[in-house]
C-alpha cells in the first residue's frame, strides 16, 4: 500500500469545491468547474479524489459518487505523477470496490475501467488477476459487479485486453473461465459472460478462436435462455460472428437463420434489433449473396413487419400535435459541422459509377469515400421519420436499403403482395411502414418499381392529403426518393401528371402545421430541386414565396433546414435569380435573419453558406447588399483570426470554432464568383485589407480553413484578377507548398483546392508572362509527381491534370520537355470528366505541349486518342487543335500512321474516321 497522505487544507478545498459543484445555478456551475480544471494541475490531486471515494465513509455518498467520477474523467493523470500518488489510487479505487455500499462501489467499478485503458492491462495485471477471483466470490453483489467491469474493459480496449504479460496471455485462462460462467445460474453472469466473449470476435482473438467451437456451443445453448439481456448478447455475438468468420456459421446457417427470424420478431425490442442486424450484416456483404439470396423470401416481410412504428416511437414522437407555433427546445438542434468547399470535376453521367450524391434508407445522404460533404453525418443524423435513436424500425429499412441494392427486381417480386396489403391498409401505421419500406427500395429496385410509379407516385401524392402527421412526412420522404424519376424532362404530360404535382403538394408540406411534417416536406424539396435543376426555372415565383412564407412559420430546427433549401435552390436554378422580381422576394428575409444574428451565433454558419449560394446566383443583381456581407465577412475573418492568435499564444484557452472563418471565405469565394470586378470597391473600402488577411489564412494550422482560404484564391483570380495580382508572390509561395502527392486524409481537400487555383492564376496572367514564368518549374515539379503517384485521390488526379494542361497553355516551351512523363497519367485522368471550360482550357493547353514537342506523345497515342474521341462538344477552337495534330500524324507518316490505328479499339478506330477523317 501507497504511503501517500493527504493535506487537510488540499482535501477540505476540494471537499467544498464538489459539495458546490451539487448547486444548479448556471453561474455557480461555470466558476465550479473551471476551479475543477485548475485543479488538475496538482499533482496529486487524482490521489485526492481516490481518498475522497475510498476513505471517507461519513461524507454523503453523493459526494464521493462525484469524486469517483470527477477520478474516471481524469484517469489520464495517472500516466504523468508520481509512483507513489499513482500506487494510492490504484489501490484505493480496488479497495472501494470491494467493500462499498453499491453505489460507491459502481463509481469504483467506472474508475477501475477507466484506470485499466489509460495504464493498458499489461501495466497492471494485478487488477486482473484480482477481478478474475472475483469471479469466484461468495457474495453474488461482488461477482456481478466484477463481471460488469470485465463486460465495459472487453467491449471499451479488447485489443488492449489480447496481450501477452510476463509470458502469459490472461485470455488464455479468461476466455474458458467466461465459457463456463456462461452456464451460470444468474441470468446477469451468463449475460456478462456472453457480451465479453463475443467482444474478442472483431478482433480475431486467437485466445477465444483457440476455443471457437466451445464459443458456437455456448452461443446456440444459450439461445433459449429465458433472459431476454442472454438472447441479445446471443445475437450480437451471432452478428460479430457474421461480419469475422463467416465460415464458421455457414455449416450451421439454416438453424442460425431460422433463430435469427425467430430473434427478429422476439417481443423484447433490444433482441430483435440485435436479430435484425444480422440480416443487415449479411446484405451489406457481396461474398455471402449466395447463402443469403435462398432466405430473401423469408426475411423480406419480416422486416417489412419490423417497420411499424412502435408504442414506445409514438409515445415520444407525439406526432399528431399542430405545433408550428411551440418553440423548439435548444436540445433539439444538433450540432452540425462545416466542413468548406471543395473544387471538383463532374464525370460524364454514363461513366460517373453511381457518383452522385444518394439518399439513405433514412433520409441521411451515404457518402462516398472521396466526396466530403460540408457537413458531417453521424448515426443520429438520420432522418426524423424515424426516432432519433437507432431502433428496429431504422435497421429494417436499412437492411431493406442494402437487400434492393444487392438483389434488386427479386426482393420486390417478394414483397410485391405484402407491400400493396400495407400501401391500401386501413390502418394508418401499416400504410406508413408500407411507405417508409417503397421509399427504403427506391434505390436498389428502381428499374423493377418504374413501371408501378405511374400509380405510386400520385399514391403518395394523394397521401400528402393524410390526416396523421407521421404519414404525411414519410410521403415526403419517399417522394424525396423517387424526385429523380419525377424530373426527368420525358414529356410535358409527364411533367404535368407528375412533376409539378410532386412540386406542389411538397411546398404544401413544407407550409404545414405539424414542424415534422414540415421538416420532411423540406428536406424532400432540396432533393428536388437537386434533381430538377434548370426545370424549376418557370416555377420560381411561386416557389420563392412558398419558401419565405416559411421564414415566418418556422421554429428554431427547421429554419437551419430552410436555408439549406434556399441555398440549392439558387445552385439549381442559376443566374435566373438575377431577376429583379425574384430579388425582391428572397433578400428581405434573409437579410433581416442577417441582422438579427450576432457574429458568434452558431445560426449564422448555415445562414452564410446559403447566402454564398444565392450570390453566385443573383450574380450583380445582388450589388444593393454586398457591402454589409463583404464587410461582416472580413470582420469575422479578422477577430477568428485574432482569437487563434491568442490560442497559440495561450494553449489553456479552447481552441476557437474555425467554423465562423470557414464559412466567411466561402461566402467570399460566392461573392467573388457572383461580382466579379464588382468587388474592386468594395476592397477598397474594407479594413483591414480582405487579401492580407487571405495571406495570413492560406498559413493557418487548420486544413478547412487553408481550403477555403486555396478556394477564394482561385475565385478571386477568375473574377478580380487585377485586385489579387500584387498579392501574388507571397500567396503562391504558399500554394506550390501545399501541393503534395501523399496528402493526410485531412488535407485532401486543401491540396485540391491549391491544385486547382494555381491553373486558374496560370490562365489569367496570360501566355509566356516573365513573373509567374519563375513558378512554372516549381509548380510543374509537384504537380507531376501527384498526377503519377498512384494512391493520390482521383479528385487530386484530376485537379493536377487541369492545372498541368492551363500552365503548358501559358508556358508552352517550359513544360513540354515534361510530355513523355506525364502524357498517358493526364489523359486517364481527364478522359472521363464531362465537358466543360476548364477541360477545353486543359486540353488546349495538352495540344500546344503536343505541338511543342510531338515527340513527347508517340508513347501515348492511344490514350491521347481516346481522350479525344471521348468529347462530346469541344469548343471550335480545341476540335481544330484535334483536327490539325491528328491530320498532322498521318501526314506525317502515313503508313506508320495505318499500322498504329489498325491496333486500336474499333470504336477508337470508327470516331477518328467518322469525326476527323484520320
Amino acid at each position: 500500500m501507497s504511503t501517500w497522505t493527504p493535506q487537510p487544507a488540499g482535501l477540505q478545498e476540494i471537499l467544498q469545491t464538489i459539495r458546490d459543484s451539487t448547486d444548479t445555478q448556471g453561474n455557480v456551475q461555470r466558476a465550479i468547474t473551471h476551479k475543477l480544471n485548475t485543479f488538475t494541475r496538482v499533482p496529486d490531486y487524482i490521489a485526492y479524489l481516490a481518498y475522497i471515494l475510498t476513505a471517507l465513509p461519513q461524507e454523503e455518498d453523493q459526494i464521493r459518487t462525484i469524486a469517483g467520477y470527477l477520478l474516471k474523467n481524469n484517469a489520464r493523470l495517472l500516466l504523468n505523477v508520481s509512483p507513489e500518488v499513482a500506487e494510492y489510487a490504484k489501490s484505493a479505487v480496488l479497495q472501494a470496490f470491494v467493500n462499498s455500499p453499491p453505489l460507491i462501489r459502481n463509481a469504483a467499478g467506472h474508475d477501475i475501467v477507466a484506470f485499466l485503458g489509460a495504464l493498458e492491462p499489461r501495466n497492471w495485471p494485478d487488477c486482473l488477476q484480482q477481478l478474475v477471483n472475483m469471479l469466484d466470490s461468495p457474495d453474488p453483489a461482488l461477482q456481478e459487479a466484477a463481471f460488469s467491469v470485465f463486460e465495459k474493459a472487453c467491449e471499451d480496449f479488447p485489443r488492449k485486453m489480447d496481450v501477452e504479460i510476463n509470458g502469459t496471455r490472461p485470455l488464455d485462462y479468461m476466455i474458458p473461465k467466461f465459457l463456463v460462467l456462461s452456464e451460470h445460474p444468474m441470468p446477469k453472469m451468463r449475460s456478462h459472460a456472453v457480451a465479453c466473449l463475443s467482444y474478442f470476435v472483431p478482433i480475431n482473438s486467437q485466445s477465444l478462436f483457440a476455443h471457437i467451437d466451445a464459443f458456437i456451443a455456448c452461443l446456440f445453448k444459450r439461445a433459449s435462455d429465458e433472459d431476454p439481456s442472454v438472447r441479445r448478447h446471443v445475437c450480437q455475438a451471432l452478428v460479430l460472428l457474421l461480419a469475422a468468420r463467416p465460415e464458421k456459421l455457414m455449416p450451421e446457417m439454416s438453424n442460425v437463420a431460422e433463430y435469427m427470424l425467430y430473434s427478429t420478431k422476439d417481443k423484447n425490442e433490444s433482441v430483435a434489433l440485435e436479430a435484425c442486424e444480422f440480416w443487415l450484416t449479411f446484405a451489406e456483404d457481396p461474398d455471402l449473396a449466395a447463402f443469403l439470396h435462398p432466405l430473401l423470401g423469408r426475411v423480406a416481410p419480416v422486416l417489412l413487419d419490423c417497420m411499424i412504428y412502435g408504442e414506445d416511437d409514438l409515445l415520444w414522437l407525439d406526432g399528431d400535435t399542430e405545433d408550428t407555433s411551440v418553440p423548439d427546445k435548444e436540445t433539439d438542434i444538433k450540432p452540425r459541422h462545416y466542413g468548406g468547399k471543395t473544387h471538383g470535376l463532374d464525370r460524364d453521367q454514363g461513366e460517373a459509377n453511381g457518383q452522385e450524391r444518394k439518399r439513405g434508407a433514412y433520409g441521411e445522404e451515404t457518402l462516398d469515400d472521396e466526396d466530403e460533404d460540408d457537413y458531417d453525418l453521424d448515426d443520429d443524423d438520420f432522418a426524423d421519420e424515424m426516432s432519433t435513436e437507432w431502433n428496429l424500425r431504422k435497421c429494417a429499412a436499412a437492411a431493406l436499403d442494402v437487400l434492393a441494392v444487392r438483389f434488386g427486381s427479386e426482393l420486390l417480386n417478394v414483397l410485391l403482395g405484402p407491400l400493396k396489403n400495407k400501401l391500401w391498409s386501413t390502418e394508418w401505421l401499416e400504410r406508413e411502414s408500407g411507405i417508409l419500406a417503397l421509399g427504403a427500395m427506391a434505390e436498389g429496385c428502381i428499374d423493377a418499381i418504374e413501371p408501378h410509379l405511374t400509380t405510386l407516385v400520385p399514391y403518395l401524392i394523394n397521401t400528402l392529403n393524410d390526416p396523421k402527421p407521421l404519414v404525411r412526412s414519410i410521403a415526403c420522404w419517399t417522394l424525396g426518393r423517387y424526385a429523380s424519376w419525377c424530373t426527368q424532362p420525358i414529356s410535358e404530360q409527364h411533367k404535368n401528371s407528375y412533376f409539378v404535382p410532386t412540386m406542389e403538394g411538397l411546398l404544401r408540406m413544407v407550409l404545414d402545421d405539424n414542424k415534422r411534417v414540415q421538416e420532411a416536406g423540406c428536406s424532400a424539396f432540396a432533393t428536388l430541386e437537386e434533381d430538377a435543376g434548370p426545370e424549376l426555372v418557370p416555377y420560381l415565383e411561386p416557389v420563392l414565396r412558398n419558401l419565405v412564407f416559411a421564414f415566418e412559420k418556422y421554429q428554431h430546427k427547421n429554419t437551419l433546414i430552410l436555408y439549406d433549401a434556399v441555398g440549392t435552390l439558387a445552385d439549381a436554378v442559376g443566374r435566373a435569380l438575377q431577376n429583379p422580381a425574384y430579388v425582391e422576394i428572397l433578400m428581405p428575409p434573409l437579410t433581416s435573419r442577417w441582422a438579427k444574428l450576432s457574429d458568434d451565433d452558431d445560426d449564422l454558419i448555415p445562414l452564410l453558406e446559403c447566402i454564398a449560394s444565392v450570390t453566385i446566383a443573383m450574380g450583380p443583381a445582388f450589388s444593393p447588399y454586398a457591402l454589409p456581407v463583404f464587410q461582416r465577412c472580413v470582420n469575422i475573418i479578422h477577430q477568428s483570426l485574432l482569437q487563434y492568435q491568442a490560442y497559440q499564444q495561450n494553449p489553456d484557452l479552447d481552441e476557437p470554432d474555425k467554423s465562423f472563418l470557414v464559412v466567411s471565405l466561402d461566402l467570399l469565394s460566392g461573392l467573388a464568383q457572383g461580382m466579379g470586378m464588382h468587388l474592386e470597391s468594395l476592397i477598397g473600402q474594407t479594413s483591414p485589407n480582405l487579401l492580407q488577411l487571405l495571406t495570413v489564412c492560406l498559413k493557418h494550422p487548420q486544413a478547412p480553413v487553408r481550403q477555403s482560404a486555396y478556394a477564394l484564391v482561385g475565385d478571386l483570380a477568375m473574377g478580380c484578377f487585377q485586385l489579387l495580382r500584387p498579392h501574388l508572390p507571397a500567396i503562391m509561395a504558399e500554394l506550390i507548398e501545399q501541393l503534395d502527392p501523399e496528402p493526410k486524409v485531412e488535407f485532401i481537400s486543401a491540396c485540391n483546392n491549391a491544385a486547382w487555383s494555381v491553373g486558374e492564376v496560370a490562365l489569367r496572367y496570360g501566355r509566356d508572362d516573365p513573373e509567374f514564368q519563375q513558378w512554372v518549374n516549381p509548380l510543374i515539379a509537384r504537380l507531376i509527381p501527384i498526377l503519377l503517384h498512384p494512391k493520390a485521390p482521383r479528385s487530386l488526379h484530376e485537379n493536377a491534370a487541369v492545372s498541368i494542361g492551363r500552365i503548358g497553355l501559358m508556358h508552352p516551351n517550359v513544360v513540354a520537355p515534361h510530355l513523355p512523363e506525364f502524357a498517358q497519367a493526364w489523359c486517364l485522368a481527364l478522359y472521363e470528366i464531362r465537358d466543360n471550360e476548364e477541360k477545353d482550357s486543359a486540353f488546349r493547353g495538352l495540344c500546344t505541349l503536343v505541338q511543342t514537342n510531338p515527340a513527347g506523345i508517340a508513347k501515348s497515342l492511344l490514350w491521347f486518342c481516346n481522350a479525344i474521341i471521348r468529347w462530346h462538344q469541344p469548343s471550335a477552337e480545341l476540335n481544330s487543335m484535334f483536327q490539325q495534330l491528328l491530320s498532322g500524324f498521318k501526314h506525317h507518316d502515313e503508313a506508320g500512321w495505318a499500322a498504329q490505328v489498325s491496333s486500336f479499339p474499333p470504336v477508337i478506330q470508327e470516331r477518328l474516321a467518322t469525326r476527323y477523317g484520320v
